[in-house]
């Protein structure tokens, strides 16, 4: 799977097309001129969600009333596909081949896993950023998922709101008792659904983890499930259904669920300790290296091909030497993007017909010399602005 080109418009401050090269992408240059907001556009062809906002309309360039990413992918040497995402005021358009298709159906088209500052919240974090990290994860294999967490969710709030109108006085604890007996019945079934993915998935990352690819510490992940030491976790749905009925006056006390997948974690730990208390800012990164490299792997041993992989100002976030060990071991698995502002990185693979060089100023990715960058376009040239 590659991002052969890129084409933006009124994304931010960023226009123009791109053409990217098929290995390491190094796109450079100055704080502010528009570094990221290229991952990002990247990130949300392939997602149709942005890194760094949960409002995509807030990514339209001030002004406008509407923005545009369109990239062409190549499954193969036979196979391509166009896809576009169309932002206009709060709605969102998703196509593929210049067809309207919904968001099921868009998503899978491109996949790609993003490094970024905000990401570190998965390792240091609360367990939500870590439970997000496993659905993407679990939804980048199996599509439908999207469909099995959306329902738990809708579950969740009418639950919720019963159990908030009892805390209110508005209901009484008896009439409250009949109404969550249908949601905790849905909930079982699509908690115990979504508990069995998550484990799956964990199974997976485990049998191709690289625990030591940056020294000799060791990082091992374990999914820690809320219910654990409850009973038997092998019969998740009939623990999940007892608890469920076990715990209903405590819930109808505090007005809110308590049991369920919403409430599991994932345990990292850096050489036996947990690492959101123990680990250095180092370590912590170079953990979320690890896992995401091991996403990549899961996904290739799944699919047979590897999703993109971006990393936001990577010298901020990693060493000289992990960045070595990082781009070594990526080399000739995945289409690789990075962002950097420090010039001495770019002269280090300045040479490298494996690598393309993209500066950026004030959102343009502005014409180069080098022989990495011409290697990416050759016959098309690297940029082509709109006009």
């Amino acid at each position: 799977m590659l991002l052969e080109s890129l084409e933006v418009h009124q994304f931010r401050n960023l226009s123009g097309k791109v053409f990217w090269h098929s290995n390491l992408n190094i796109i450079y240059g100055d704080n502010g001129q528009g570094k990221t907001n290229w991952l990002e556009a990247i990130y949300l062809l392939a997602t149709s969600k942005s890194f760094r906002t949960s409002r995509p309309q807030e990514t339209i360039r001030f002004g406008a009333n509407l923005a545009f990413v369109r990239g062409r992918v190549r499954q193969s040497e036979a196979v391509s596909r166009d896809l576009q995402v169309t932002l206009q005021g709060n709605s969102k358009l998703l196509f593929v081949n210049g067809k309207k298709e919904q968001t099921s159906a868009y998503l899978g088209q491109l996949q790609v896993i993003a490094f970024t500052a905000d990401e570190l919240e998965v390792v240091r974090g609360a367990p939500e950023a870590r439970r997000r990290f496993l659905d993407r994860g679990v939804l980048a294999l199996h599509h439908a998922y999207i469909q099995t967490l959306a329902d738990y969710n809708q579950v969740l709030r009418q639950k919720n709101r019963l159990l908030q109108e009892v805390a209110e006085g508005r209901l009484a604890v008896e009439r409250a008792r009949e109404l969550l007996l249908p949601w905790n019945e849905q909930l079982a079934e699509l908690g115990t659904e979504i508990h069995c993915a998550r484990i799956d998935y964990v199974k997976r990352l485990n049998a191709v983890f690289e625990k030591k690819l940056f020294g000799r510490e060791e990082v091992t992940i374990r999914y820690l499930s809320s219910l654990e030491g409850k009973g038997d976790l092998s019969d998740y749905r009939l623990l999940l259904t007892e608890r469920l009925n076990l715990r209903l006056p405590a819930e109808i006390a505090a007005g809110c669920a308590l049991v369920g997948p919403h409430r599991d974690d994932l345990e990292i730990l850096f050489d036996g300790r947990d690492i959101r208390a123990y680990g250095s800012a180092g370590q912590q990164r170079s953990a979320l290296i690890l896992l995401d490299l091991a996403a990549l792997s899961v996904y290739h041993s799944w699919c047979g091909e590897y999703p993109l992989f971006l990393i936001d100002d990577i010298d901020a976030e990693l060493d000289r030497k992990r960045i070595g060990h990082l781009l070594e071991y990526l080399e000739g698995r995945t289409q690789t993007f990075i962002t950097t502002s420090k010039a001495d990185l770019i002269r280090g693979y300045s040479s490298d017909q494996q690598v393309a060089l993209y500066e950026v100023k004030e959102g343009l990715i502005v014409p180069s010399s080098s022989e990495g960058v011409r290697a990416a376009s050759q016959m098309e040239g690297v940029f082509r602005s709109l006009s």
